[in-house]
Order: structure tokens, then C-alpha cells, then sequence
């Protein structure tokens, strides 16, 4: 369903992507980890039309993306942003559905349906100011299940939320993408939650960002968020996640540290300095 081949981004002189090439199978839940700076948020802006890539391109159902198709939904990281404060909450939810042409009476009627399935069935004629930054970004989750787009994407879409919260937004997009069969590429920050609701886990590596593993997740489903995160299939694959994203972020270090060894200032010393000093810069830079 979604081809993103050889994508290169660059903000001025600061390549952020460089030659990322992935593939996501239609009804697949693909969950994109890494290292922070490694460009997750920018490929999913790429992916959803928000942002032209440098080079490369991003293709939806056999089409190229140029500007953001009808079919898709973002929900943001920022929710604070992605609501419009002046309309009520069931408003915010229900405006997407006015390009589907549905009618009023029948909006409104699939906003309230959404809102109840993220926990906020009484919240519809609040406005989004009136509540709590994780109710607003279940509401953001909320207009995007409402949409019932092909593609979901999404950035980071449970790190404002209680850990009670995130459990059960986690389980409703997988009952969401069971029953629906709809395709999410999902970005976080948390390796468990990669893990639990992936079909198959993106590892980026960074400076600039590439695909540096993909691991299939083999757990059974239902999956159930004490039995599931027990399982020693859970446990091996959380580890091995833990270990690329922790692998990408000292090859970063050591990527810095090999820059600083080669810059001019350091070039000069090297000729000059006797072993004694060589230690001493050292030390200090450790």
C-alpha cells in the first residue's frame, strides 16, 4: 500500500534523512523506533504529503504523493495544535467527515460513536480548552478513527497520556486495526509499545536517518497487555529492539566523537602535542 523509496531530506545544509527506502503492506501496523534526531517525525511528515522530500518519493495505493490524500490520517504529537479551540470537541471530531459528504445529523453521530471508544462519550459539547492535554489528544485519536482513513499515521500519539490511558489507546488501535483492517505506521519513542501493537518493528539509525533493522513480530493475537508483555517471545524481541536503538544511539557518540578528532584544531595539535598533553586532552574531553 505505501512505497517510500530512497527518501533524502534535508533542512538547509543538515540532512536529516538520507536514501531510506520502506514498504508497508496493506491492513500491516508497522511501528518505527529510534533514537531521538534520527527523523521519524520528518518521514512521517514525508509520508503524509505535509512536506515535499529533498528527493526520493512516497507512493499511496500506486500513486505518488504530492500534497495529502483523502484516504489518510495524522494524528499529531502535537495535539494542542491539531484542534481548533472555537469548535466543541464533537465539532473537531466530526469536521474531517464533511469530505466524505456525509450529513450533519450523520457526523455528529460517528464523532460521538468515536469519542465513546476513547473514553470521552460525555466530553462532546466541551471545548478542547476545557480539557486535560491527554483527553485533547484522545480527541486528535478520536477525529482520526472517525475519519476511518486507509492510512493512519501517527506520531508519538500516546506520550501525553497516563500509563492507564496509553495501555487502552494502545489496545483500541489494535481492535481498530483488526476490525478495520486499516493500515498504521505508527512512531514512539517506547520500545515495549513498539513491540506490543507491531506486526513488524522499524529500526532507524540517525545522523542522517536509515532503516537499520526490520524485525517481524511473531506474537499471537488477541494480545493482552499483561500476558502478552510476560511472554518470553515479548521479552527476546523487546531486547533486541533495545539493543539497535541503543547500538544507533553510540554509533552517534562515537560518530561526534570521530568529527571532533578531525577538525583543524584538532589536526594542528596532533603534530605538536607530546604524549603526556595527548592524555591530559583526553581526559578532559572524556
Amino acid at each position: 500500500m505505501l512505497e517510500i523509496a530512497n527518501l533524502t531530506h534535508s533542512y538547509g545544509e543538515h540532512e536529516v534523512l538520507r536514501d531510506l527506502t520502506l514498504t508497508v503492506a496493506e491492513g500491516e501496523l508497522v511501528s518505527i523506533v529510534g533514537p531521538s534526531g534520527c527523523g521519524k517525525s520528518t518521514l512521517l511528515r514525508c509520508a503524509a504529503g505535509l512536506m515535499r522530500p529533498t528527493s526520493g518519493s512516497v507512493t499511496l495505493n500506486g500513486q505518488v504523493i504530492d500534497g495529502v490524500p483523502d484516504n489518510l490520517a495524522v494524528v499529531f504529537q502535537d495535539y494542542s495544535r491539531s484542534l481548533f479551540p472555537w469548535l466543541s470537541v464533537r465539532d473537531n471530531v466530526a469536521l474531517p467527515l464533511r469530505r466524505r459528504g456525509k450529513k450533519r445529523a450523520d457526523r455528529r453521530a460517528a464523532a460521538m460513536e468515536a469519542l465513546a471508544s476513547v473514553g470521552l462519550a460525555d466530553a462532546g459539547r466541551k471545548y478542547p480548552w476545557q480539557l486535560s492535554g491527554g483527553m485533547q489528544q484522545r480527541v486528535s485519536i478520536a477525529r482520526a478513527l472517525a475519519y476511518r482513513p486507509a492510512l493512519l499515521l501517527m506520531d508519538e500519539p500516546f506520550g501525553s497520556v497516563d500509563a492507564q490511558t496509553r495501555e487502552d489507546l494502545e489496545d483500541l488501535v489494535l481492535q481498530v486495526h483488526r476490525d478495520e483492517g486499516m493500515t498504521i505506521l505508527l512512531v514512539t519513542h517506547d520500545i515495549d509499545e513498539s513491540v506490543y501493537v507491531g506486526d513488524r518493528v522499524v529500526v532507524l539509525g540517525r545522523n542522517p536517518g536509515h532503516v537499520r533493522a526490520e524485525i517481524p513480530v511473531g506474537l499471537p493475537t488477541p494480545r493482552e497487555q499483561i500476558a502478552t508483555r510476560a511472554a518470553p517471545e515479548f521479552v527476546q524481541l523487546r531486547a533486541e529492539v533495545g539493543r539497535l536503538v541503543r547500538g544507533a544511539s553510540q554509533q552517534q557518540g562515537a560518530a561526534a566523537e570521530t568529527a571532533a578528532e578531525s577538525t583543524p584544531e584538532a589536526e594542528a595539535t596532533a603534530g605538536t602535542t607530546t604524549p603526556d598533553s595527548i592524555v591530559k586532552a583526553a581526559t578532559k574531553s572524556d
